[in-house]
């Protein structure tokens, strides 16, 4: 009993972890967006208006629009309820279709089977996971692309997140225990799975069994 108890502690400790985490990178992408996207997009805006003739009017109005549905784009992701609402294929979603405005990387979701309906808290930890490793993609693999693969059955999801970045020597990083751990036990506590593939030179691999 004691040690369900501490279970259970742990669990509801990570899950509020994994919520405080989510927010806090949700925040720094609104800032970079607020900064190098819609920022960069009406400023374009001002100068070509201070030059405007007759002839640009019309591209002046596609940038301010395209401002606009950036700042839409935004307001899904400001909302207070969208961590603790949002499926895990629309978050991964609104993730991906970021990550591709932006230019961070050329990135693509697949999605097969049948979507199942999963623990919230859950998806909130699968998310997270998927959010480091997407970060580490785009900050150290000097990849160009970022593919991920969700795939439902009746009894489990299969997500797969793949670059094709640098890569690793797989031995040398568990030694160093770099992160690995945590998110193998991030994934135990979900009952879940969840491994490295990577080599030198021929990317990296997150893939996540979670069984429903």
């Amino acid at each position: 009993m004691f040690e369900r108890a501490e279970n259970k502690k742990r669990y509801e400790r990570e899950i509020a972890e994994a919520q405080i985490e989510i927010r806090e990178e949700t925040l720094r992408n609104i800032s970079w967006e607020l900064h190098d996207n819609i920022g960069q997009l009406l400023t374009l805006a001002k100068i070509q208006l201070q030059h405007s003739s007759p002839e640009s009017i019309g591209e002046i109005s596609e940038i301010i629009a395209k401002s606009l549905t950036e700042v839409r784009a935004l307001s899904k992701v400001i909302n207070p309820d969208f961590i603790n609402n949002v499926k895990l294929k629309d978050a991964l979603k609104l993730e991906i279709e970021r990550f591709n405005r932006l230019n961070y990387i050329d990135a693509s979701l697949e999605v097969k089977g049948e979507e199942q309906e999963i623990n919230q808290k859950h998806g909130i930890v699968i998310f997270r996971i998927l959010q480091e490793f997407f970060s580490n993609t785009i900050k150290h693999s000097k990849g160009s692309k970022l593919m991920v693969f969700l795939n439902y059955s009746e009894d489990s999801i299969q997500i797969e997140a793949k670059d094709d970045g640098v890569g690793f020597e797989m031995d040398r990083v568990r030694l160093k225990g770099i992160g690995l751990q945590n998110i193998k036990a991030r994934a135990k506590l979900i009952n879940a799975e969840a491994k490295f593939i990577s080599e030198p030179q021929k990317g990296t691999s997150l893939i996540i069994n979670y069984y429903i």
